[in-house]
């Protein structure tokens, strides 16, 4: 029996994984430097294991990682959150006989930055908005010239800090809430579209490209569906083998034209499209590189973080359809975190936002910022001797 160790464990992606791969004759090990009882709790995961934060000390993350690879024998690490980048960084440090599902570092980086990964986008057959990289809003405005336009910082994560002015950079509008870079982008009208591959050596080897019918606030969605769009998939065809790349590739895009599809973003790792792949599907094969064939979703249905969906009903700022049409989309869609026969990931989960309560509490910060700030990497330089 084969081993996997499935890193970032506080995430819904990482329970799915786990899931898939226990489904199909693995030994599941999860591991996270925060409370992870969504994925802990599930029937499919053979054993868990704490880690130091690899943003704190990335040393000891390293050889934490080893000690858990050693223990159990595993054969496959795979990354679901932004501890990919430091696992990419200490690659060499971990034994080569391993698979890691992790691009070089160095193309980690290029995809990661919201400005770099648009020069490498160019020319793969699907339209790159106009930017730039900016140092302060006087800059951005300048360039933007009355025209529509998105400011976000290089580096960041689930729309956090994005501004949207349709309609100009207004002379009231605040300063750079960080210190580093900011891109400015031609604003794109349209419907949002999401997607999510699996490459290997630049072959597309999964592929889903999916709606988010629910976000929140404009940020991460809730509520998924599985559309076709070939552009989208020939375009992640042809970019994987320009960039010759291997690992999870997630892009966002704007669609204002049917079948007409704009770029906007890479986020290199998994996203809420790990969801609409069957529990059979030969997912786990495609990220061992073990496959001929493009993996595919499935078309049948919703699917949906529950207990995000039901608090919906209580708040507007969740919900932006009608009552009746919300009921008969809740009805339609198949919940992630508690399914027949493994619910206490559900129960996990609730523990685990308890969890990051108190510790938003003790660092003085956003729940969001407590459950993630130990593995983010925003362009800094990471040492390594």
């Amino acid at each position: 029996m084969r081993s996997v160790l499935i890193l970032g464990a506080r995430s819904p992606v990482a329970l799915d994984h786990a899931r898939r791969f226990a489904a199909q004759g693995w030994r599941v090990v999860v591991a996270d430097s925060v409370p992870c009882r969504i994925t802990r709790w599930s029937r499919g995961v053979h054993a868990s294991e704490s880690l130091p934060s690899a943003r704190g000390d990335l040393h000891a993350y390293a050889k934490a990682l080893n000690r858990i690879i050693a223990i159990h024998r595993i054969d496959l690490v795979l990354p679901t959150c932004e501890e990919v980048f430091y696992v990419a960084r200490c690659r060499a440090r971990l034994p080569q006989d391993v698979r890691v599902v992790a691009p070089p570092f160095d193309t980690l980086a290029m995809l990661h930055s919201k400005w770099r990964f648009l020069d490498a986008a160019r020319d793969c057959g699907i339209h790159v908005p106009d930017s730039a990289l900016v140092d302060d809003i006087d800059e951005a405005r300048a360039w933007a010239a009355g025209r529509p336009v998105v400011l976000k910082p290089e580096f960041s994560r689930f729309g956090v800090h994005v501004r949207r002015y349709p309609e100009g950079i207004p002379h009231r509008a605040a300063r750079f809430a960080t210190q580093q870079k900011w891109v400015v982008q031609a604003y794109c009208r349209g419907e949002e579209r999401c997607s999510y591959s699996v490459v290997d050596r630049g072959r597309l080897l999964a592929h889903v490209t999916y709606r988010p019918v629910y976000r929140i606030r404009g940020s991460s969605g809730y509520v998924f569906q599985a559309c076709k769009a070939p552009e989208i998939e020939a375009f992640v065809r042809t970019f994987a083998c320009k960039t010759a790349c291997t690992g999870q590739l997630s892009f966002d895009w704007m669609s204002a034209e049917p079948n007409q599809y704009a770029v906007l973003e890479c986020n290199p790792r998994a996203v809420s499209g790990v969801h609409l792949f069957a529990r059979d599907a030969a997912l786990p094969a495609a990220l061992m590189g073990e496959t001929d064939t493009c993996v595919q979703p499935d078309f049948s249905s919703l699917r949906m973080i529950g207990p995000v969906m039901l608090a919906a009903a209580l708040s507007p700022s969740l919900r932006t359809v009608p009552l009746r049409q919300w009921w008969r989309d809740l009805r339609a869609a198949r919940d992630v975190l508690g399914v027949e026969g493994d619910r206490c990931p559900l129960l996990g989960g609730l523990a685990d936002l308890a969890s990051y309560a108190g510790l938003a509490a003790r660092q003085r910060c956003s729940m969001r910022e407590a459950s993630t700030r130990d593995t983010e990497w925003d362009g800094e330089r990471m040492e390594w001797p």
